[in-house]
């Protein structure tokens, strides 16, 4: 199984933390634009 995506294929649904601690999923986006932009935790490896 790939879990790279290809042009056009949507996301999977997921949920992450935002930065007030409260949850916020993909789906609360829908028919909006979404850039994501992942980096790694301060004082981390990566």
């Amino acid at each position: 199984m790939s879990d790279i995506l290809k042009v056009g294929e949507r996301a999977p649904e997921f949920k992450l933390p935002a930065d007030d601690g409260k949850q916020v999923a993909l789906v609360d986006f829908r028919g909006k634009n979404v850039v994501l932009f992942f980096f790694p935790k301060a004082l981390t490896p990566g």
